[in-house]
Order: structure tokens, then sequence, then C-alpha cells
């Protein structure tokens, strides 16, 4: 299987192969030499063994996914994918299987590999899978379902609202759809940006795969074949915000040890026996960490267990666990989509994780709706913990997932309450949306270039109730009423270079750290004995910080008083040096081996602006979070869309394309989708996971591998050879690429003619193709004996051989070799021009015999054209070539 890999200015690959197959294959190989060491590390943490490489640091993780069984999941998903939908398990394998081709040659160039003596694993089939289910396994977020626990027991269940995500939370991601009417083309316009941990490499790869079946640009997931979230097909495009569903359950269970082993209690009464075994997680540097991992009827235990102090034993169900399915069979669906249609019934096999997804196509079809398996079940297992041994806590089959509607041409989701909300329990509040389409409903209508601007919208919203409790203070000193005046004066955007939005952050932590500290919380303060994994959603400071705006605005907050503490932070802020935000709010990547060397940018936006940039009020103002690409889908003109991610196309540190986008994602700007293969540069063809049919060390010379020619990957490099004017007695001057390789398409499927590639020390050299005489032209002009095979040669232009004295005649006599001994015959024919006098020398010294002059037949058939020719025959019997 081989795919053409071509690469646009940006370094962005664009694949081209024969079938989807080989365009998976591509697709994981060129993913392996551009982010070996990402995927590497993603292959690791599906399978728990990170910590093996990345030290103590890691092991929180490594246990949690030991615990959840998340590679025993992803084998069962694909096993049942191979029952169920064999098709799209061969194209699974087959991007592993290109994964495993390119993994030695990005590990080659990937200094982390060297850094720690590292060298990269092999994939399984099931590989992407557990790569796909551990990058969302926590994004329903059943965590906060420990919190909301804590927050009951400490403080009652009316204090839950006080610290829901409506009021707020954490942020999410943005997308809007303006249907036909309102863009100026009259096609619909699809536009967004995926709010995730920022990481480098990126957590979105831009690629486009192109196939017969298939043209799609999108933003891939390294790790995972096809284009799953964002993608546009040149005639219907795709994108999703993350649904804010609720699909995850935790019980607490009852459990023992006895002679049977481990059991648990089941809600019929009965104790019944659980699953069971050890399993160990090493550390790069420290003890290696025993896990017991216990499996209940309710699914894997990720809390507690037999023998633990007095901590509670919880359970995890969750989807993919039960039904064995992660959606997979969604993908290829969605790549071979031409409507909205097509989009819609794609997404009824749509799992994990559950999203709201926008859709237009070009016929100004579009789509708004919920994606992805909601279990029913009782209301209390949607916000709650439940007892595992009580009845009623069961599930009952999967929610039919909702529709949105497109009013006034808009539709805005952004995490906020909308399609997803009987589906869920916390929702990011409403300001994202909100501003998003009160930008959009200031313009009748909208093109893909001004669609950018709203991406970097910095206003901020949320910004109210601190602003009025600041407004209602009495007795400030008249420096604390000047910092009063210039913050109740101030737009409220969020702007990198702004003074005033500085100050506001650093009134709002002030804020946050005296709510934090104080004794109505202090409860809270102390997380429960619950593994490392699950302590950022129990972390007080910060679910303060993301709920300040509820918490200033409710009635009552058990007797503090805010006003009180808003003036000690105006006294504690008033003090400090003038800085901007940018200062103050900079990039913070996650990177797997520690921080990085470079200064990170400084960033406009915050939490609830539309440039949602992220960091934790009270904790750090650095920005851990935010936009992981953006992208504007154009259904009037494809290669009008835009797109842009935080670094780059390349995950190799130091390489052209490693940060070259970092600059145009700061400011906001995106770099054009190009379609056009002609102004795409294509990449040489890597030629050593190829097998040959021979291979020959040359002394003096070097390494000949003759290879099986593909039509598809090595059309490109023929087409360029014989489009020159020394090619012309090949008689396919001014063909195109396509056509090249649809005649050596044509020619792969006979018996009596082959076309191979000759390749020295990994350079494409020349093109042989053999035939069988007597099925061919030339038969018709001499006595064809048995052992003969008819030969042409084509040699790549002057340069290839670098000079090299005797280069045609050491890669001739390697030919030789090849059809004379390796394929047994006796006797080689060629026919060369008349005309070309350099052909017909380079055979006579090679020991060729001359024969007669003939004349050649014209042929004419519907693959292949073939004009009268005249023909200087030679032959080369073996025991010239190899006299003795």
């Amino acid at each position: 299987m081989a795919t053409e890999i071509y690469r646009d200015a940006w370094g962005i690959p664009h694949l081209r192969a024969g079938d989807a197959d080989e365009l998976a294959h591509g697709q994981g190989r060129v993913t392996a030499i551009d982010r070996a060491w990402q995927l590497e590390v993603e292959r690791h943490r599906a399978q728990g063994t990170s910590a093996a490489f990345l030290g103590a640091e890691a092991v929180g993780w490594d246990v949690f996914a030991r615990r959840a069984r998340l590679d025993d999941t992803a084998r069962r998903c694909y096993a049942a994918l191979e029952r169920r939908d064999p098709e799209t398990a061969a194209w699974v394998r087959a991007y592993a299987d290109g994964v495993n081709e390119g993994l030695d040659q990005g590990a080659a160039v990937a200094p982390e590999f060297a850094a720690i003596g590292l060298s990269p694993g092999r994939w399984e089939p099931w590989t992407p899978l557990g790569i796909w289910l551990a990058t969302h396994i926590l994004f329903s977020g059943f965590p906060a379902k420990l919190w909301r626990e804590q927050v009951v027991r400490h403080l009652g269940a009316d204090a839950i609202g006080l610290f829901a995500t409506d009021g707020p939370g954490t942020s999410g991601s943005n997308g809007w759809l303006v249907s036909g009417e309102r863009s100026v083309t009259g096609l619909p316009l699809l536009a967004g940006d995926p709010h995730r941990y920022i990481e480098d490499p990126g957590v979105y790869q831009q690629v486009r795969l192109s196939c017969p079946e298939f043209d799609v640009v999108g933003l891939a997931v390294p790790g995972v074949p096809g284009i799953a979230h964002f993608g546009h097909t040149s005639t219907v495009a795709w994108a999703i915000t993350n649904a804010m569903a609720d699909y995850q359950d935790l019980y607490v269970e009852r459990i023992r040890r006895g002679g049977a082993g481990v059991e648990a209690l089941d809600p019929d009464g009965e104790w019944r026996a659980a699953h069971v075994h050890m399993e160990v997680v090493e550390v790069a540097g420290g003890e290696s960490v025993e896990v017991e991992v216990i499996e209940t009827g309710r699914g894997p235990v990720v809390i507690g267990g037999p023998g633990d102090d007095g901590a509670e034993t919880i359970s995890l169900r969750y989807p993919p666990r039960v039904t064995r399915d992660l959606g997979f069979s969604a993908l290829l669906p969605l790549l071979r989509a031409r409507r909205v249609a097509d989009i819609d019934r794609a997404l009824d096999l749509w799992a994990e994780p559950v999203n709201v997804v926008q859709a237009a196509d070009t016929e100004g079809g579009l789509l708004h709706r919920v994606a992805g398996h909601v279990p029913v079940r009782a209301e209390a297992n949607r916000t709650r913990l439940v007892r595992a041994w009580e009845p009623g806590h069961e599930w009952h089959g999967r929610h039919e997932t909702p529709y949105g509607t497109v009013d006034d041409g808009l539709a805005v989701m952004a995490n906020q309450r909308g399609p997803a909300t009987p589906l869920g329990v916390e929702f990011a509040p409403p300001h994202r949306a909100d501003r998003i389409r009160a930008l959009l409903t200031e313009k009748d209508q909208w093109s893909a270039a001004d669609l950018p601007a709203l991406h970097m919208d910095t206003h901020l919203a949320s910004a109210a109730p601190l602003l009025d409790l600041l407004a209602g203070l009495d007795g400030l000193t008249p420096h604390e009423d000047a910092l009063r005046g210039q913050l109740l004066r101030w737009d409220r955007r969020m702007d990198a270079d702004s003074t005033e939005a500085a100050t506001y952050a650093a009134l709002r932590s002030a804020v946050v750290r005296r709510l934090a500290a104080h004794p109505a919380f202090a409860a809270l303060a102390v997380p429960p004995a619950y593994p490392e994994v699950f302590l950022p959603w129990l972390a007080l400071l910060p679910r303060i910080g993301f709920a300040l705006e509820g918490l200033l605005r409710a009635r009552e907050l058990y007797g503090i008083d805010r006003a009180a503490l808003v003036r000690e932070a105006v006294a504690e802020v008033a003090v400090g040096a003038s800085v901007t935000w940018g200062e103050r709010h900079r990039l913070a990547p996650w990177r797997a081996l520690g921080s990085t060397s470079y200064d990170e940018p400084g960033l406009s936006g915050d939490h609830d602006c539309v440039l949602c940039t992220s960091a934790v009020p009270g904790l750090t103002d650095l920005s851990a979070r935010g936009p992981a690409a953006r992208y504007v889908w154009d259904l009037a003109r494809r290669e009008d869309s835009l797109w842009v991610v935080p670094f780059g196309a390349s995950g190799v540190p130091g390489s052209d394309h490693h940060r070259d986008q970092l600059p145009l994602w700061t400011r906001g700007d995106l770099v054009p989708v190009v379609t056009d293969w002609a102004r795409l540069t294509r990449e040489p063809p890597s030629y050593g996971d190829r097998v040959a049919v021979h291979e020959q060390v040359v002394d003096g010379f070097g390494a000949v591998r003759v290879l099986r020619f593909d039509p598809v990957a090595d059309a490109g490099v023929v087409h360029g050879w014989v489009s020159e004017p020394r090619a012309a007695f090949w008689g396919m001057g001014g063909l195109t690429q396509e056509q090249v390789a649809e005649i050596y398409g044509h020619l792969d499927t006979l018996d009596t003619h082959h076309a191979y590639l000759l390749v020295k020390d990994g350079t494409a050299v020349g093109l042989l193709q053999t035939y069988e005489p007597e099925a061919d032209r030339v038969s018709e002009r001499y006595t064809v004996e048995p052992g003969d095979i008819g030969v042409h040669l084509l040699l790549a232009p002057a340069g290839a051989e670098g000079g090299q004295a005797g280069w045609s005649a050491a890669l001739m006599g390697v030919l030789a070799e090849y059809v004379l001994v390796g394929l047994g015959r006796r006797r080689v024919v060629v026919d060369p021009d008349v005309g070309n006098e350099k052909a017909v020398a380079r055979f006579l010294r090679q020991g060729f015999v001359a024969g007669p002059v003939v004349v050649l037949p014209e042929i004419d058939l519907p693959d292949v054209y073939l004009p009268e020719k005249r023909a200087q025959l030679a032959f080369l019997p073996r025991e010239v070539a190899f006299p003795g």
C-alpha cells in the first residue's frame, strides 16, 4: 500500500491514494513521521504505561487507566467491530499498520526519543480505539459527581447550584452556522474553535485525505484514522462542540473479600463474584506500583476496594465498556458524505463522546443535532453517586438524540443549554453563545473572510457581578477609588495590551482566594482520599474561581459579607504594579517531557470570552486551555475555507513547521485551505517500506532495489520524467499525471506486461518495463525464442546519478541480473527507436547484439495508444551477459 504525500506552504499533509484502506495506511504513516513522539505518548497513555518513561508524575493516570480497563475496552470494541463492521475494522488496521511503518522514520528525527533512550513500540489494530477512549473518557465529567457529593455532604443539596457550571464553570468550544440566506455567496458557512488543553504538539492535525471515493480536508485526532470532528468534503461540511451530556455513572459498591475471591452486593441482594486480577505499573526512576483491577456487574472499580481503610469503593459504568462500541463505524460514512442527510445517517452510529453537531451542504441543507450514546436511567444516576446494591439504577437502552433548530439563518453552540439540555446536568454559562449570536446579527450577510474576527472577541460579560459590587463600595482611599474608577470605565475587553483587564483579573483572583479561605467553605478545602487523577475536580479554589459569578449574585451566601471581601481585595490590588493582561496571561502548553525552553506569547481573552483562553482565577493567570484549532468552512468554495492550529503541522521541535502557525494563532489569523494539487509540493516518496522483487549491492556504486510499480504512488515521479524533451521517444509527452497513472494502472492488470521502479540508495533512478514478446507487437517482426523477455528502460534525468562514472552501465548490470537470473530468462530483447541514438549505443556497450531495424505497427486500444515506430532490435543472451 502506498500513498502520495503533498504539502502546502505550512507543511500540512495532503494525501492521495488508490482506495480508503491505502489512504488510512498513508495517514497513519505520515502522522507517525510528523508526530512520532506524540503518538508514542498517546499509545502509552491508552495502555496505562506512560509512567514507564515519563516517571512518577504519570503514575496517577496509569493507575486510573488500568483500573478503568481502558486498553481492555479498546480490545473488546475492536473485536466487536471486526464482527459487526469488518470494512471499518480493516480500515483501522491499515491505519495502525501505517503508523508502524512510519514510526522508525519519525523516531529518527524526534529528539525526545534520543533524550530518554526510548524506541517506539508496536501499534495493534485496537490502539486507535484506545487512544480515542483515553482522550475522551473524562469528557462527560463524571468526576463532577464526586464534587457534588462533597458539596451535599458538607453544605447540603441546595448548595449544588452555587457551584454549577451554569454559574459559570469550565469553558468549552464555540461553533456557529450561518445559512445561505445570511452569506454573501448564498451558501452556508460553518466556523468555530474547539477549546481543549493546549498541548505541544497540538491535539488536532490539519490533513487532507483524497482517494476515488472521497476528498476531505479537516482536523484529525493524531492516532485515529479519518476526520471525526471537523471536516469538509467540498459538498458538505460538519463541526462539533461538546454537548455537556451526562452518560457515565458512578456506583458506591459494597464489596468483600472471601474464600471465593472478591464479591460485590448486587441489587437483588445476592453477593456475586467480581472479576479481579493484578497489574504492575512500571515507573521510570522509581518503585513499580501494583494495581488490583476489580470489575463488578456495574463496571470497573476506580476508587477504593476491599481492604481500603474506611474509603468508599466506587465503580464506573461507561457506554463503550457496556456496548463494546466506540462509534468508529461512523468514521468512513462521514468521509463519504455528500449531503447533510449522509452526515445525519452517519451520526446515528456515533457513540463517544456525545457532541452537538452542525453541518451544511452545497444544496443549502442544514443540520443541527446531538450525536452519541446516552443511556436511559434514573435521574439520580445523572446527578450523584448511587448505591449499587439498591434497585432502580440499571440502564435501559439508549436515548434518542435530539435535534436543534436554525433560527433566523443562524445556529450557535458554545456548550450552553440547547438541544442537549434533556441529556445533561450542568452546562456552560450562556455568555459566549449570546455574544456570538449578537455579533452575527450585526451584519445581514457574512463571508468566510469576515468570520475569523468573531474568534477573537474578548468581551467578558461575566465581569458584571464583581464590578457591580465594586461600584457600591464606600470608604475607599483615593488610590483605591482611582482603581475603581478605572475598572468602571473599562470596556470589559480582556485584551492582551489592556492594563484594565490585568487589574480586573488581579481583583478577581484576590476575591476568589478570600472566598476559598472563608470558614464557610473550610470542609470543602480538604478533598477526600480519592486517587490524584480526580483531584482537579475536587479542588476548592478552581471551583470558587469558575463559580464566582453565581457566588457573587446569590441572594445569601452563608453569611459571608461579600462586599467586605471585595473591599479587602481592592486594597490588595491597589498597591500592585501596573501591568498588561498579556504580561500576566501567557500561553502555558503541556508537553510530555516538561516545560518548553522558549517564551510563550501573551494572550488576549478569558474563560468566558468568545476568545476562550482559560486560566484558573485565584491560582494562576497562565492559560493552559484555549482554542486547539480554528476553522471556517465555506460551502460555496472549499478553497476559500480557513484554518489554523496553535503551533504547526509538525511535532518535531526545531523543524520548519513546528511553530510556524503560532504567531498567526496568537493574533487571530488563519491560513487558507489549499485544494489545487498543482499548488502543493509533492513529497519525494520513501521506498524503504516497500518490498523489493530484487535487491543488489554493487561495489563502488550502491544499493539498487527493484520495486513493483505503484500506479498511484509512482505516477508523479514518472510523469516528471516523461514530460521532459529528452523522453520524447517514450511517447508520453503531454500526458497529465492522472493519465500516466491510468496507463500504468491498466498495465498492472495484465499478466504479460509488468512495470518496476528502480531505486538506488533510496532515490528513484529509472523505470523498467518487461513484457512477453509473443504478447507484444514486436513478435510480428522477429522470431520469438523460448525464454525471451522484452524490456523497456527509461532512466531518470541527468543528475540522479550525481555525476558518477559508469552509472548507467552499473544499473543495467543489475537489471540483467534480475531479468536473466532472477526471472530465469535466456535472452533479453530491446526495441529502442532508431532515432534514440543514446539508448541504442548504451545497449550495444552493455553487450547487446544488434538485430534488424523493423517497423512496429501502430496500436490503438481503449486504454493505450502506441504509434508506429522504426525500432532497432537488439538481443542480450544470458551467456553473453554472464560468460562462464
